[in-house]
């Protein structure tokens, strides 16, 4: 037995979940979010946890059990406190700008780099180095938060891009010091 997928999930206050079929619905106080089980995967609500469950012991079940479970889990936490990617812009005039529906990025380009955001994601820019992805929904708020990184990924020698808030960016040695090499004048 899977040991994610047995776990039964917690439901916090004001968070309802409703199984018909083989779709369940998460609603709470950020939003509401929905999932489509795979066939031989199926959910129960009862006395405040859900309780996810196999019809057969095949690879493919127990593999999708615990995946289901935690796809689930993900959705009772996104709808009860929602989800946030912080990113961070390093570089000398590097900057963004929301405007409207689009996130404008100059990260060293010549063109100014726009990134339009889906429904769903919220996004706020406190000042032009930093940009704060957020959402219900987790694996949409990390693909968008990935897709801005994405623009200009941190390049090794100066560390400059678009970084997680935190990420450690390995940095790798420049050329050396003049004369060192075996192409030097005398």
């Amino acid at each position: 037995m899977s040991r994610i997928g047995k776990q039964p999930i917690d439901l916090p206050q004001g968070v309802q979940v409703a199984v018909s079929g083989n779709k369940i619905t998460c609603k709470g106080p950020k939003g509401s979010l929905d999932l489509e089980l795979v066939e031989g995967i199926s959910a129960k609500v009862e006395a405040g946890k859900v309780l996810v469950a196999r019809a057969e012991d095949t690879r493919v079940l127990r593999a999708m059990h615990g995946t289901t479970r935690a796809r689930i889990n993900n959705m009772v936490e996104g709808v009860s406190k929602g989800y946030v990617r912080n990113l961070e812009i390093v570089g000398v005039g590097y900057k963004a700008v929301l405007q409207g529906k689009s996130l404008n990025l100059n990260v060293g380009f010549a063109n100014t780099l726009v990134v339009a955001i889906p429904d769903g994601i919220t996004i706020q820019v406190p000042d032009p180095t930093h940009v704060n992805v957020s959402g219900v929904d987790k694996a949409l708020v990390g693909r968008v938060a990935a897709d801005i990184r994405a623009q200009r990924k941190p390049e090794p020698y100066k560390g400059k891009g678009v970084r997680y808030v935190g990420e450690a960016v390995r940095k790798k040695a420049g050329k050396s010091a003049a004369g060192a090499g075996a192409g030097a004048k005398k």
